[in-house]
């Protein structure tokens, strides 16, 4: 049986600024609603301790408030407090956001496709952070979700490779010098970075090349980030992260926060904080140079700049 938190409150009509605080506080612990003034959430919610904070700030304001912690009597009563916390309209919602943003890709200009995933990841985030008893209906959100980035991407960026399932060898640096690497034309986040990480990292004098077609790669250029190419998706990792464990870099903390974050903004998964003005830097970038020897060129002191904000982060 689950542990619950009950809180009583006796709240005066007037003044009302207590009222609306209070209101406005309980809204964000996600706390179910009994009846007036009865308010329930379990022990394990990640906002309890918001509900006991709520409690001492009544009890200091000269209301009443009472705190207990209690247990279902029996599995109706149990089925019935977590009803309370049934988030299922609120991902349909989001489902049916998706399917809205599916049905208008076609005629959505790039700025405003990440826009709409940005928002829908940051409602599932929302809709996430008060489902206290996670099951289907989040799983089901989170695949639509997935599967719609995917679906952008492709669209947006012709040529996005499809995940191998392969182990991930571990390569010599010293094997990997002077090579030429070739990637898709105009680069977005996966690709930019894995080259900065090949140059910065891996080959000390490599040569790039921007493919038209991945199809038509010259058999001794090394190709990242398509399908077919020796380095590309693995599994849930995108190319920069592959790029990172083949050659042994993924231990160092500054590429593997910077992989995360290269990874939220490819694929998606857990938001970073940092995503949105990488996405407007990289975007801004791509503006201002059509050459994309001469955007490389102008994003490594960007990722070298990112990297060492992501080494330093605590």
């Amino acid at each position: 049986m689950t542990s619950w938190l009950l809180l009583t409150a006796t709240l005066p009509t007037r003044p009302s600024a207590l009222r609306v605080r209070v209101w406005r506080a309980l809204k964000a612990t996600g706390a179910g609603t009994l009846r007036d003034g009865v308010y329930l959430l379990p022990a394990m919610a990640s906002t309890a301790q918001s509900l006991w904070d709520i409690e001492r700030l009544i009890r200091e304001s000269g209301a009443q408030a009472h705190m207990l912690v209690v247990a279902a009597r029996d599995p109706a009563q149990e089925a019935t407090f977590r009803g309370l916390f049934d988030r299922s309209a609120l991902y349909a919602e989001l489902l049916r956001s998706i399917k809205e943003v599916r049905a208008g890709l076609t005629n959505a200009s790039e700025a405003a496709l990440h826009k709409a995933l940005r928002g829908l990841e940051q409602q599932l985030q929302a809709v996430q952070a008060h489902d206290f008893f996670p099951g289907q209906s989040l799983a089901k959100a989170s695949a639509a979700l997935v599967a719609l980035r995917q679906t952008v991407e492709r669209h947006l960026s012709p040529g996005e490779p499809t995940p191998r399932s392969e182990t991930i060898e571990r390569q010599a640096i010293a094997d990997f010098q002077g090579r030429t690497w070739a990637t898709r034309k105009r680069p977005w986040v996966d690709r930019l970075a894995t080259a900065w990480l090949i140059q910065r990292f891996i080959d000390r004098s490599p040569q790039f090349i921007w493919l038209n077609d991945p199809t038509q790669c010259p058999e001794t250029a090394l190709g990242f980030d398509f399908d077919h190419a020796r380095f590309t998706h693995v599994g849930e990792k995108v190319t920069f992260e592959v790029v990172a464990q083949t050659f042994g870099l993924d231990g160092d903390d500054g590429i593997q926060r910077l992989g995360e974050l290269v990874h939220c903004i490819d694929v998606g998964g857990i938001p970073m904080d940092e995503a949105a003005g990488v996405e407007t830097m990289v975007r801004g970038l791509q503006a201002q140079y059509d050459k994309d020897d001469a955007l490389l060129a102008a994003s490594l002191a960007f990722f070298d700049a990112l990297y060492a904000a992501m080494k330093a982060r605590p």
